[in-house]
């Protein structure tokens, strides 16, 4: 794996983007004029950036940051690569855009790679612009192919902020967008650390998720259901792997009931875990698979559903009833065409499962060991949650769920030291989590969770 930027060239860059008047232009603009999501627009105080390479980004005052969060966990390929930046560029040169009603090369190329890494028959892409409009679709697509329209999700997921998929979402951000009329029924799904079963083991943990998503399907009508969907490993919610088997058993009640599987890979697709589609790593072949983000590091707004051949006949003389302006837009397809490329000649996948397995296990469970503030750490590839808890015994969170205001300030403290250490993390609720992008080099991975392990012992001084 070659390093795509050094320490030394990152000074070099975050002295040359020093320019504090550039600064108060980009704060001024946005303050005055850029609405923010997810938050209260006079509690937030962005950080204008000047500029990114690989695994870093700087702000205009010359600090630079590793990218632990990964944006949103979408720059796989990390900042400005240069096959994605040049294929962006030459496609601009040569056919800027196109209607969906038309073939076009990229767009045609990307979806048949996208096909042959896709497990099963799995063999026709339908682009959307990111991972909610994904998410729309296979729903629209599962209620078209089973002439049913319930669908069931979990608690713990985000599924995206458009209609549907804001009803498909768990989270407490559904809570405010909740307007009825979705017809979507929400089950637990496996957590051992905060277990809703009483699980002791993984097993128990495994056997009594799917005892309990049966009878969910059972009490809200299988009848009525058109589809489960889940996130291959849940993301924002906590980074939670499925335990062995669960998703095989999620398959089976599928087929035992009628129902269709979908598999939401907006995060957990394109190499996060180390593999093409995280469903390989599980052995389970669901019927459509919704993807965005790393299929071109987010560069071009892209997103889409990988579709069995069983469900694409559908629509073989019926129209599906679905359509956007810029599916498979080609400034999206040209970089994702490269990130396929870049994947094979990089070994980027290889190197996922190595630093994952070598770096981060055996340093995050030192960490378990050694501070008290540290409850659980979890993952696969470059995908891990830190759960810091105030007290290990009875697994009290550092801060409340969905809490705010003087009730996160931990957390927040937390964050601060992270930063003071040149690392911008993710983080929620009581969770750091780990995803920084796939090309981060040994050396940079080594500095970011050393930076990390000294910002936990803030956490430790919350313990009791």
């Amino acid at each position: 794996m070659t390093e795509t930027m050094t320490p030394d060239t990152a000074a070099a860059v975050d002295q040359a983007a020093v320019d504090p008047g550039a600064e108060a232009r980009v704060r001024h603009n946005d303050r005055a004029h850029v609405l923010h999501s997810w938050s209260a627009q006079a509690a937030i105080n962005p950080l204008p950036v000047a500029g990114g390479a690989g695994s870093t980004f700087w702000d205009y005052q010359g600090n630079s940051y590793l990218d632990f969060g990964a944006q949103l966990v979408n720059l796989n390929l990390g900042h400005q690569h240069p096959d994605l930046v040049r294929a962006i560029t030459e496609q601009a040169g040569r056919l800027a855009t196109i209607a969906p009603g038309f073939a076009n090369d990229v767009r045609g190329e990307l979806a048949a790679l996208i096909a042959a890494k896709a497990p099963g028959t799995l063999n026709k892409v339908f682009f959307t612009n990111g991972g909610a409009e994904a998410n729309e679709n296979a729903v629209r697509m599962a209620r078209a192919y089973t002439g049913k329209s319930k669908i069931l999700s979990q608690y713990r997921s985000y599924h995206g902020a458009t209609s549907t998929a804001m009803a498909l979402t768990g989270d407490p951000r559904r809570w405010a967008n909740e307007h009825g009329g979705a017809n979507v029924a929400h089950f637990f799904g496996p957590y051992q650390y905060r277990s809703a079963f009483h699980a002791g083991t993984p097993e128990e943990e495994c056997a009594r998720a799917l005892e309990h998503l049966e009878n969910v399907i059972v009490l809200e009508g299988a009848s009525t259901i058109a589809a489960v969907i889940i996130e291959t490993v849940v993301g924002t919610n906590g980074i939670l792997v499925p335990p062995a088997g669960y998703l095989p058993g999620v398959r089976a009640l599928c087929d035992k009931y009628g129902i269709v599987y979908i598999a939401d890979e907006v995060m957990a697709g394109f190499g996060r875990i180390g593999e093409w589609f995280a469903v390989d790593a599980f052995g389970v072949v669901p019927d459509l698979i919704s993807f965005a983000k790393g299929v071109n590091s987010g560069y071009v707004p892209l997103g889409g559903v990988v579709i069995s051949d069983a469900i694409a006949a559908t629509f073989d003389d019926v129209a599906f009833p679905g359509g956007l302006t810029y599916s498979g837009h080609p400034l999206a397809c040209a970089p994702g065409v490269a990130t396929f490329e870049v994947f094979e000649r990089d070994g980027i996948l290889a190197h996922v499962r190595d630093l994952g397995s070598r770096v981060i296990a055996p340093t995050v469970a030192r960490w378990v060991e050694e501070h008290p503030s540290l409850g659980e750490a979890r993952g696969v590839g470059l995908f891990w949650a830190l759960e810091l808890v105030r007290n290990k015994e009875t697994r009290e969170p550092l801060v409340p769920f969905n809490a705010g205001g003087a009730a996160a300030a931990p957390m927040g403290d937390v964050v601060a030291a992270c930063k003071a250490r040149g690392v911008w993390p993710m983080t929620n609720n009581n969770r750091i989590h780990l995803c920084p992008p796939l090309v981060i080099t040994e050396d940079e991975l080594r500095r970011g969770l050393a930076a990390i392990e000294e910002a936990i012992t803030v956490a430790d001084g919350f313990v009791r």
